[in-house]
């Protein structure tokens, strides 16, 4: 065999190789990045005399120092909550993220589209509104909402209740489609309790505009994981909790069920952990937050192995 020829074999097999060896490790590369959400952080960051004692800066300074891909920030720990910040001030924010290597990948506000009075729901539809342009000029994606408590007197009158917020979701939905920012509807054991009821809410908006953020402890359900793999199609952002079982549960999320729920239905991105404090009990969220990421990331890799 001539020596040229030789080489070119080589060669050929070495390229192949390589190429074969790269399409293996792209397909067991995880699809699903452990994140934060600012809201474990909400004492912290909740201003006192109109002084804050920890910023969202700060809060993007610590998830670089543990190499957190993503924050969503919050919106009520903004200064200037529930006003939009000044675009210079989201500028900075955004460029700082930047800098860090930090992705902002989503933000949120307080609102009630539940409420019977339509003044209450059209001040949030104007409030989402205006945290939609802000999200745009700060590279958030999505802006989560929330549907709202279950109004006095409507106990038994489910269906008219979610007539008002799909309208106030439609809404908002396409306002969001004109500045490329979606909205994320929040399950939060208020008006929204159950994959029937959340997926009847998606299928009422129908929009590609609106998602679902779900937060997996907050379905008031018998067996949360399975309304969590009913609804993993519908999302886009997620609320990772302690347990599915709701707050202060001694049942810890079983993460690697979790994972393998959130591949099956499909769901590749962001996946924030959310802690909260249960009175009673000491609270150290720099540490829950480490210990949970951690867990979700090896639950991630052993999913994905």
């Amino acid at each position: 065999m001539a020596p040229r020829f030789q080489l070119f074999l080589l060669t050929t097999i070495v390229f192949f190789q390589l190429v074969f060896t790269q399409a293996i490790g792209q397909q067991k590369r995880p699809s699903l990045i452990p994140s934060l959400n600012a809201y474990s952080f909400s004492d912290l960051l909740t201003a006192r005399d109109k002084q804050q004692v920890y910023t969202l800066f700060n809060l993007l300074e610590w998830c670089a120092s543990k190499k957190i891909k993503a924050l969503d920030p919050t919106a009520y720990f903004f200064p200037t909550y529930p006003e939009v910040p000044s675009d210079e001030y989201l500028k900075k924010f955004k460029d700082h993220a930047a800098k860090l290597g930090v992705i902002i990948s989503g933000t949120g506000i307080r609102n009630n589209f539940a409420s019977p009075d339509p003044k209450v729901r059209a001040e949030g539809v104007q409030l989402a509104k205006n945290w939609i342009v802000a999200a745009s000029k700060m590279g958030a994606p999505i802006v989560r909402v929330f549907a709202g408590e279950i109004p006095s007197g409507y106990e038994n009158k489910w269906t008219e209740v979610a007539g008002w917020m799909i309208a106030c979701f439609k809404e908002c939905a396409a306002y969001g489609e004109q500045y490329g920012v979606k909205i994320g509807i929040q399950n939060h054991g208020d008006m929204l309790q159950t994959a029937e009821q959340c997926i009847y809410v998606m299928k009422g908006v129908n929009s590609q505009w609106a998602g679902l953020i779900v937060d997996t402890g907050s379905f008031k359900t018998a067996d949360p994981y399975k309304d969590i793999a009913a609804v993993v199609p519908y999302a886009i952002n997620w609320q990772v909790k302690e347990s599915v079982f709701g707050l202060g549960n001694e049942v810890p999320t079983d993460y690697k069920r979790l994972v393998q729920i959130i591949k099956d239905g499909g769901y590749k991105g962001y996946l924030p952990v959310e802690t909260l404090a249960v009175r009673g009990k000491a609270y150290d969220p720099f540490a829950l937050v480490s210990e949970m990421i951690e867990a979700l990331d090896k639950a991630i890799s052993e999913v994905y192995r």
